[in-house]
Formats: C-alpha cells, sequence, structure tokens
C-alpha cells in the first residue's frame, strides 16, 4: 500500500493545512492556533476548570502549562480560585482574551463555511460519519489486540 493510500497519511496532511492556515491566521494577532482553540475551550462568563482544559484540548500537563502561561503573559486569561470549590482554579478570559475567542471563532467559521460552499453537505455528512466510526475503532482500543 502506497503512502497516499493511507487513512492516516491523508488526516496527517489535510490537518496539517488545516493547522497551517490557522496559524496564518492566529499570526496576524501574535497568537497561534493552541492558542486560539484554547481561546475556545474557556467558557466566555463562568470560566473553566483548568482540569477541564487540557482533555479538551488531547493536551499534556506540562503542554497544558505553558500554554496558559504564555497566554497569561500575553494577559488573555487570568487565574482564580473557584468560588465553589477552592481548591480548583478557574481559568478567565481577559477584555483581550474575549476579543481573541471572537476572532478565532470568526477564523473558525470562515473555514467552514469556505468547505461548505465547495463540498456537497451530503459529501461532509458522509466524511463526518466515517470520522465517527474511526474515532469508534480508536476508542475500541483493539486494533493492537493481538500484538
Amino acid at each position: 500500500m502506497k503512502r497516499e493510500e493511507t487513512i492516516d497519511h491523508n488526516i496527517r496532511i489535510a490537518w496539517h493545512g488545516i493547522s497551517r492556515i490557522y496559524n496564518q491566521q492566529a499570526a496576524k494577532y501574535g497568537g497561534s492556533m493552541s492558542i486560539g482553540f484554547a481561546l475556545l475551550s474557556i467558557h466566555t462568563e463562568e470560566g473553566t476548570p483548568v482540569t477541564k482544559i487540557g482533555p479538551q484540548m488531547g493536551l499534556e500537563p506540562r503542554s497544558l502549562s505553558r500554554l496558559l502561561k504564555s497566554m497569561e503573559e500575553k494577559k488573555l486569561i487570568k487565574r482564580e480560585n473557584d468560588k465553589k470549590d477552592k481548591r480548583s482554579v478557574r481559568i478567565l478570559l481577559t477584555a483581550e482574551g474575549k476579543k481573541r475567542r471572537d476572532k478565532a471563532r470568526e477564523t473558525v467559521l470562515q473555514f467552514n463555511q469556505a468547505v461548505r460552499e465547495e463540498i456537497p453537505y451530503q459529501k461532509l455528512d458522509v466524511f463526518f460519519e466515517v470520522l465517527q466510526n474511526l474515532n469508534r475503532i480508536i476508542e475500541k482500543n483493539e486494533i493492537y489486540k493481538n500484538n
């Protein structure tokens, strides 16, 4: 099987392209795709517990710590103790963080609109169905069970 025929290769190539255009857009505002994704993962008004952001983004704790530190230095977020659970820390958006979040949201919506204008809904429905099936196969974690 040629590499171009493998599922993972095609997903990786597509994701690399998406990541590149998101990073190009984010760079115009002094950010990155990771920062934009993090901003979109934080609830606008109530904030989000630190413990929920990492799993939403698929980040390891060390990577998440670096990202949040960078976002704090850029004054996009602030940390506060949770009012209900003093042991928990919530990440809140600053005014600048909310502006950048809005820009990240616009960027994602614009990308999705451009794709939807080029690819018929029926094909996108099949694409989403295939991805859901792929995720189910991965979650079962039985691919290499006998190895």
